[in-house]
């Protein structure tokens, strides 16, 4: 396809208007870049909350302040729900969530944004798709849908995909300095998508299409899923044998070649490590008739660690003379990871269900959780206090939330239950996973 000079031009001069469909924990730090370094865009969110938030100049992603978001509003950034607000884009990305139904890929959330954007999509745009999902869907499904409009993928416009890295609640590693995949549907789309993120990250690693950069994310969280399954079991399996297996993982650390840390927990959460790789197992069960063995004993291992850690707590508890029915008990943390708000699929609040599920009294501190919308938990949320701490019977350290203060929660708790490692080379009175 050729053509795709005048779009290169306007991202090289910051004259591409951008839409991005769907603001959530991908999508909006996307729209704040591309609003920093120049261009004007529009932030595509159907959920009546969110989009009420935005034009207040107020953000619900913890890793987008709030002066971010009214900073873009002054300087050509506006979210909508209208369709007819995405008219004359020149760049769309496609940032929506890819959930598990009953274990088969929803892509219906994919499939809206493509219908969306076909109904005002012009010649001489790029179209790139960044929400996870097999390998296949750019070309297969996104592309046909697009293709409504008239227009030619490859001929009338450009087309393809740009894995998420996004990891909320990191400090270190953000969008911006984060390496970005790219790829196309052919060699113009590349370059375009190559110079459109070019203009918002550090470096671009272009790959040869669109189904190579669909595994590359797949095959990133995949890798952890197995990893950290590997030593969650490994954890079940010290305990028993009666060995510290945070004793053996920091020792294994040292090594300078051929090992990668990784700590058990009480599960994995979020929308990745539950989901990607059962995305990846689908579609390579759906084309090839095989069953991918890895992912599917990663996802019997996580998956049962809220029932472990459950387990543990009973025996805990009963070693004391105390039935979990009727015990005070205190989880720390409910998010599926720490340092974030994100409560999606999180092990924690397994855990709590399966806890009161045998008559446990329990209260949780999250401070993480925000106060409106308030989810649907299985506790109530109290604030972290000393008074908190010591009126509890037991507490249950979920989530190593960077607010919870290690010696604060030894010196106040009668009884500890660590499922993170958060508390070692500390005495208390209790256990660690």
């Amino acid at each position: 396809m050729g053509g795709s000079e005048a779009l290169l031009a306007a991202l090289d001069e910051r004259r591409a208007r951008v839409v991005v469909v769907g603001q959530g924990y991908v999508g909006l730090p996307v729209a704040m870049r591309a609003v920093e370094v120049g261009f004007e865009v529009v932030g595509y969110e159907v959920d009546a909350q969110r989009l009420a938030a935005l034009r207040a100049g107020s953000s619900y992603v913890e890793d987008v302040p709030d002066e971010v978001v009214r900073h873009a509003l002054a300087h050509g950034y506006r979210a909508t729900d209208q369709i007819g607000g995405l008219a004359g884009f020149d760049v769309a990305v496609i940032s929506v969530p890819t959930p598990l139904r009953e274990g088969v890929p929803d892509l219906s959330f994919v499939e809206d944004a493509a219908r969306a954007l076909a109904r005002v999509l012009r010649a001489g745009a790029l179209v790139v798709l960044e929400s996870t999902t097999y390998p296949g869907t750019t070309e297969e499904l996104v592309r046909p849908l697009l293709e409504t409009s008239g227009l030619r993928a490859g001929h009338d416009f450009f087309l393809g995909y740009s894995p998420e890295r996004i990891d909320p609640g990191n400090v270190h590693y953000h969008f911006v300095n984060t390496p970005k995949v790219v790829s196309g549907i052919d060699d113009a789309s590349l370059a375009c998508a190559e110079a459109f993120y070019g203009a918002l990250v550090e470096k671009t690693v272009p790959v040869s299409s669109p189904a190579e950069a669909e595994l590359v994310k797949l095959l990133e969280n995949t890798f952890r899923h197995v990893n950290i399954a590997l030593v969650n079991e490994l954890a079940m399996f010290a305990s028993d044998l009666g060995v510290d297996i945070w004793k053996a993982i920091d020792a294994a650390a040292t090594k300078p070649f051929g090992y990668m840390r990784f700590t058990p927990g009480p599960g994995v959460g979020g929308h990745c490590l539950p989901v990607d790789p059962s995305y990846l197992s689908w579609q390579v069960k759906r084309r090839s008739g095989h069953a991918f063995r890895f992912v599917e004993l990663a996802n019997d291992v996580n998956d049962h660690m809220p029932d472990y850690v459950a387990a543990r707590v009973t025996a805990l508890l009963n070693r004391h003379r105390r039935a979990v029915h009727g015990t005070k008990i205190l989880l720390l943390g409910l998010t599926y990871k720490a340092g974030t708000s994100d409560y999606r699929e999180s092990p924690a609040i397994t855990v709590a269900e399966r806890l009161a599920a045998l008559g446990a009294d329990l209260s949780a501190c999250d401070p993480h959780i925000p106060d409106a919308p308030r989810p649907t938990l299985p506790c109530p949320l109290v604030e972290l206090s000393v008074e908190a701490l010591a009126a509890a019977d037991l507490v249950v350290l979920l989530v190593d939330h960077p607010e919870f203060d290690a010696a604060t929660i030894i010196g106040s708790a009668p009884l500890i239950f660590d499922a993170k490692g958060a508390l070692r080379g500390r005495t208390f009175t209790g256990e660690t996973l």
